[in-house]
C-alpha cells in the first residue's frame, strides 16, 4: 500500500490568514448614548449619525433596538459590528422562545450574556468595537447596565457612553434622581444630548428617545433640539488661547 504524504510549503498557512477577517479599525461609528432609570422603567437616548471617519456621512442611522420582551439595547462604536451583535441576540431569543416554558430572558441575563461575547470576543484578538448599553424592566424592577468592549460591565441608575461619559455624566450626578417623572427624564436627556451637540463634533442634531416599562419599548421618532450658537466661546473659540492670533 502506497501513502501520499503531502507537503506543507505554507500555502495552507496562508490562505487560512487570508480567509480569516477582523475589524482591525471601526470604519462607520456612532457615537453617546445616554440612558437614566425613571421611576415607571428605563429612558435611553442617541442620536441618529454614523461617521465615516471624521465625516459624518449617514444620518439615519437607528442605534437603539428593543431585545425580547423585556429589554432595550443602544450601542455606540462600529456600525457592522452592532448589526452582528443584534443577530447574536435574535438568535439567542428565538432559542428562548421555542422552550415555550412561560419564562423569557429579563435584562440582566441579556447583560451578562453582552459581557460574556464581548469579553469572549477580546480575548480571540477579535473585539466588537462597541460599548454597549442595556436597560429593562421585568418583575417591576428595572435595570441598567453597561458592557464595553472588552468585556468590562457594570450596573448604574445612569450610564453614558463615549463623550457622554465625560460631558454627561455629570450633569446625571447633580440633576438625576429615582423618581424622576417620564417628562423630567426625558429634559434631562435633552439637556444632556444638547451639551454633546455643543461639544462633540461627531454628534447631529437629530436624535431619538426610547423607554421601556412593563408594557414594552417605544422608541419616538426622530427630532432635532432647539439650539443656541451666538456664545462668544462659540464666536471666537481660539481667544486669548497660547499662540492664537
Amino acid at each position: 500500500m502506497t501513502f501520499t504524504i503531502p507537503i506543507d510549503n505554507g500555502d495552507a498557512l496562508k490562505n487560512a490568514e487570508a480567509d480569516s477577517q477582523r475589524t482591525l479599525y471601526p470604519y462607520v461609528t456612532g457615537t453617546s448614548i445616554v440612558a437614566i432609570k425613571y421611576k415607571d422603567g428605563v429612558l435611553m437616548a442617541s442620536d441618529m449619525g454614523g461617521s465615516y471617519g471624521s465625516t459624518l456621512r449617514y444620518k439615519n442611522i437607528e442605534r437603539m433596538k428593543a431585545i425580547g420582551k423585556h429589554s432595550l439595547l443602544g450601542a455606540s462604536g462600529e456600525i457592522s459590528d452592532f448589526q452582528e451583535i443584534l443577530r447574536y441576540l435574535d438568535e439567542l431569543v428565538l432559542n428562548d422562545n421555542m422552550w415555550d416554558d412561560g419564562n423569557s430572558l429579563g435584562p440582566k441575563e441579556v447583560h451578562n450574556y453582552l459581557t460574556r461575547v464581548m469579553y469572549n470576543r477580546r480575548n480571540k484578538f477579535n473585539p466588537l468595537w462597541n460599548t454597549l448599553v442595556l436597560g429593562g424592566v421585568k418583575n417591576g424592577e428595572s435595570y441598567l447596565g453597561m458592557v464595553s468592549m472588552i468585556g468590562v460591565s457594570f450596573e448604574d441608575n445612569h450610564v453614558a457612553t463615549g463623550f457622554g461619559n465625560h460631558l454627561a455624566r455629570p450633569i446625571l450626578r447633580d440633576e438625576w434622581h429615582a423618581d424622576l417623572s417620564f417628562e423630567e427624564g426625558v429634559k434631562l436627556l435633552e439637556k444632556c444630548m444638547r451639551v454633546l451637540l455643543y461639544r462633540d463634533r461627531s454628534a447631529i442634531n437629530k436624535l431619538q428617545i426610547a423607554k421601556i416599562t412593563e408594557e414594552g419599548v417605544t422608541v419616538s421618532q426622530p427630532y432635532s433640539l432647539k439650539t443656541f450658537w451666538e456664545f462668544k466661546a462659540f464666536n471666537n473659540p481660539t481667544a486669548g488661547a497660547e499662540g492664537s492670533w
